[in-house]
């Protein structure tokens, strides 16, 4: 989910497990902190006891075709929107009524103004402040390579989350990793972007937003002449108690923002290892090394995807009448493809847990029987993964 990550920088992820809970008392959104990335340590690697030495998962790429746009691409035209990046962002104490939108619209040097939902989540006890848009009048408002990216606004449209890549560093998140919202939907992290919004953690759609209980109407961006907006005179628009920011990315042109900083990645894990690790999330309480035993055991992670003598297909081996009823998209490219390790290998996730796996214990190992009708497999299954939990500690 394009511009895949290194592997050895996604190795040097701290990969947190995230629990999503609705944060209670109304919105609180904080925009005067910097993100920070924390130090990471790399990830100790020792010599693993398979048969297959060679097939390391941190040096695997999931060998499906190229990345494709989504079946159906959102917004008109693709690229060629013209980027209008915001000078300052306002959170206002109550829905900005339109008398107020129309004076922020009379400040000097203002061009253009958007008012949005916003409100936060909680991820395992740290909060995330997100915006709530309409794609389609939100995708002027990003950086122009974002602006640029069919796949961002479809997978906004899809109800997915568009997380800010300094996000996605600061908290371990897995891009195509699923999060539970405590007491709302499940959101994927469908993509990372650099949105240059300083304090938003991220962007999901606006009907996702009104499930999540977010605030309407209280988060103002204003569009002008670099450095001329008057922060004072956005504060007095708002009233009491309005919150508001210059943003510092916005006096820089594009040719000026480092290059890390224009990435957009969408839809894709860029490893197997991640792709374990973000599949993992469809069943609480199943470790992805279970996962990627079951890939080692199937297919050497996609190196020998058959079809095997009983019909079985792709990296994970599903038979196609299996496949029908729990192959899934995973990537979010409008198809279930049981080829494709973006979805076979969620696909397996989704089998696992339908036969309990998440519960661990009997009802894991009875799961994995599942899969294939031999405890020895099972045993096998079990001895590999507890091999990778050791080397991957």
């Amino acid at each position: 989910m394009s511009g895949l990550p290194s592997f050895r920088a996604v190795m040097l992820m701290v990969i947190a497990v995230l629990a999503v809970t609705a944060a209670a008392g109304g919105v609180v959104v904080l925009l005067g902190d910097d993100l920070v990335t924390t130090a990471q340590e790399p990830v100790r690697r020792q010599p693993r006891p398979q048969q297959q030495p060679e097939a390391r998962l941190d040096q695997l790429v999931p060998t499906a075709a190229p990345i494709k746009e989504p079946v159906k691409d959102f917004g008109e035209g693709g690229p060629g929107v013209t980027s209008t990046p915001p000078r300052v962002l306002a959170i206002a104490p109550a829905a900005v009524p339109k008398q107020a939108r129309f004076a922020l619209g009379e400040l000097a040097h203002v061009q253009k103004v958007i008012v949005v939902d916003a409100g936060a989540v909680k991820v395992s006890g740290t909060t995330l402040n997100l915006l709530a848009v309409d794609p389609a009048d939100f995708r002027s408002w990003t950086p122009q390579p974002v602006a640029d990216q069919p796949a961002v606004w479809s997978a906004l449209a899809r109800g997915e989350l568009v997380a800010d890549a300094g996000a996605m560093r600061k908290f371990g998140m897995i891009l195509g990793a699923m999060y539970q919202v405590d007491g709302g939907p499940r959101l994927r992290a469908a993509a990372s972007a650099t949105l240059g919004l300083r304090g938003v953690d991220g962007l999901v759609s606006a009907d996702v937003g009104k499930a999540l209980g977010f605030a309407p109407g209280v988060a103002v961006l204003l569009h002008g002449q670099s450095g001329k907006i008057s922060e004072s005179a956005v504060r007095k628009a708002l009233g009491k108690g309005a919150q508001v920011v210059v943003l510092d990315a916005a006096e820089r042109t594009p040719e000026q923002q480092p290059k890390q900083q224009q990435q957009v990645t969408v839809g894709r894990p860029g490893s197997y290892l991640e792709l374990y690790k973000a599949s993992a999330t469809r069943c609480p309480g199943l470790s992805w090394t279970v996962l990627a035993a079951i890939g080692q055991v199937e297919s050497g992670h996609g190196r020998n995807n058959g079809p095997s003598s009983a019909g079985a297909q792709g990296p994970m081996q599903f038979m196609p009448a299996t496949w029908k009823h729990y192959g899934v998209d995973g990537d979010g490219d409008g198809k279930s493809d049981i080829w494709s390790p973006y979805d076979a290998v969620p696909g397996a996730a989704n089998y696992l847990c339908a036969n309990g796996a998440g519960q661990g214990g009997e009802k894991l190992r009875k799961s994995i029987w599942f899969y294939n009708h031999s405890w020895d497999y099972v045993n096998k299954v079990m001895g590999i993964a507890e091999a990778y939990a050791r080397t991957y500690a």
